[in-house]
C-alpha cells in the first residue's frame, strides 16, 4: 500500500474480466493522451493477459481504480502502453510509481530496453517521460492493421 495525501492507493495486477469496465472508463475519461483501438476490447485484453499479466498494473484508490499502465515484453525488448492517471490524482507521483514498479517487473524479466510511443501534441506526457529519464528517438512510427 502506497500513501497519497488523500488516503491509501494500493498497486496491483489487473484483473480480468473484473476491472475491464473500470478501466475502460478511465481510459476513455484521462483525455487525450490514451487513444483506444481495436486491441483495447475485452477479447483482445484477454490474450493480452495470456503473455504477461504481471505487466498489466492498476492503482486502486478506496476500490475505485484510479490509474493504470500496460506493459509488454516479447523477450528482448518492452513496450509501455496506456499510462492513466485519473485527474483527481495527478501531480502526486502515482504516475511515478507505477511506472517504476512496471520498469522493475520488465528488469526482473531481463528486459534492456524498453519503447513507448507519445503523440505529438501530449505535452504533459512528454515532459513527464523525459523528466523520469526517458529520451525522445528520432524515428517513423507506422502502422498496418492485419486483419
Amino acid at each position: 500500500m502506497t500513501e497519497s495525501s488523500q488516503g491509501a492507493w494500493k498497486i496491483r495486477n489487473f484483473v480480468f474480466p473484473d476491472d475491464y469496465p473500470q478501466i475502460q472508463r478511465l481510459w476513455c475519461e484521462v483525455g487525450p493522451g490514451v487513444r483506444l483501438g481495436r486491441s483495447d476490447t475485452p477479447a483482445e485484453i484477454a490474450k493480452k493477459l495470456q503473455r504477461d499479466p504481471d505487466l498489466f498494473l492498476v492503482a486502486e484508490y478506496t476500490g475505485q481504480i484510479i490509474a493504470s499502465v500496460v506493459g509488454g515484453f516479447d523477450g528482448r525488448r518492452g513496450l509501455v502502453y496506456h499510462l492513466a492517471v485519473a485527474e483527481a490524482f495527478r501531480q502526486k507521483g502515482l504516475g511515478t510509481l507505477m511506472m517504476q514498479e512496471l520498469e522493475q517487473r520488465l528488469r526482473e524479466k531481463g528486459c534492456l530496453r524498453c519503447y513507448l510511443l507519445v503523440t505529438k501534441d501530449n505535452t504533459d506526457a512528454i515532459h513527464f517521460y523525459e523528466n523520469h529519464g526517458w529520451q525522445r528517438m528520432d524515428l517513423f512510427t507506422y502502422g498496418k492493421d492485419l486483419v
